[in-house]
């Protein structure tokens, strides 16, 4: 059976979206250029959110003390030892803030990026308070003849929850930040945390309707993990039971009930998030890899004859004449 994005998985992959827009297999490669955030040098506040600790998903190898030049290099090279067919990159701007600088500085770096012969694009994390009008219309430029995605930690539909985490921003702002860029064609992701203190399984369900009318292309799930040095690290020292883990089982089912709420034409990059375990200090599932969640996820979508967008297409059926790009 074909479904709503043209393959036969039962959710809307990131590879399947890689292949349909290179028709080739893509790999990113991760780079740190030395970008800070709002909420740690003080434009914000200091300190950073409560969950955040920057080092816990940036590769050994991406350091700012080295070019983007090399860290594409070194970063390459890791990857064809182990995905063989990727023949073209796309370098993944992920530590910290990365459009949290002068338009000078942001020239700088993302040229330099997509001068190198083997880069196919560029995908920008950052967050929703770090764009403005000039910033996008130069990426958009961009855009028009390479791939350019930015992708926003929005991490939660709910201010209250965001403010909690000590977030900086509501979710209102994130909503402009993710329309002012899809306005200009520009594939946009969302990022976000699920089971951040005080959000329940239902608001979680809930919260695909939010995601659905925002204009993503993208979308990125992870399970709340706690690390070490950070705010919320010492709140669950204090009080452990005021955190909500699921068992590995749990998770599964709730993330087939987000997926079954989702728009079909939202590409799942990720619905889960592993970081070595020095710096994790909360309840985790063990030595469980992505490859292996994700066919668990697969198998689970299976045994309930469900898929991505089944309740949506159900509820909506109208959206799939003219979907959302």
């Amino acid at each position: 059976m074909s479904y709503p994005w043209g393959d036969t998985r039962r959710y809307n992959s990131y590879s399947g979206y890689f292949r349909r827009q290179f028709g080739r297999r893509v790999q990113k490669v991760a780079v740190n250029a030395g970008f800070s955030c709002p909420n740690r040098d003080g434009t914000l506040a200091y300190g950073g959110c409560t969950f955040c600790n920057n080092g816990a998903f940036t590769p050994s190898y991406c350091t700012p003390a080295k070019s983007v030049r090399q860290q594409i290099d070194e970063g390459i090279e890791f990857h064809r030892r182990r995905y063989r067919e990727a023949s073209e990159y796309l370098v993944y701007f992920q530590s910290f803030s990365n459009t949290h600088a002068p338009l000078d500085r942001l020239r700088a770096v993302y040229d330099e990026a997509l001068a190198h012969p083997a880069v196919a694009g560029v995908v920008v994390g950052t967050r929703p308070d770090c764009v403005d009008e000039r910033k996008l219309d130069y990426f958009a430029r961009l855009a028009r003849d390479r791939y350019v995605a930015i992708e926003y930690g929005i991490e939660s539909t709910s201010d209250a929850v965001l403010k909690r985490v000590n977030r900086g921003h509501d979710f209102a702002c994130a909503a402009r930040a993710v329309e002012m860029t899809a306005q200009r064609g520009i594939p946009v992701g969302g990022h976000f945390i699920l089971g951040l203190p005080g959000e329940s399984d239902a608001d979680l369900l809930a919260s695909a309707q939010r995601i659905n009318a925002l204009p993503l292309t993208t979308v990125k799930f992870h399970q709340l993990q706690i690390f070490r040095d950070t705010a919320l690290a010492d709140e669950y020292a204090l009080d452990p039971g005021r955190f909500r883990f699921w068992t590995l089982d749990e998770y599964l089912d709730l993330v087939v009930e987000l997926l079954r709420r989702l728009r079909p034409d939202l590409v799942v990059e990720r619905f889960a998030s592993e970081a070595p375990p020095r710096f994790r200090c909360g309840p985790d599932w063990g030595s469980v890899r992505n490859e292996q969640l994700w066919s668990m996820l697969e198998k689970r979508l299976e045994a309930r004859g469900v898929h991505q967008g089944d309740f949506f297409i159900t509820l909506f059926p109208e959206h799939l004449k003219s979907p959302r790009k």
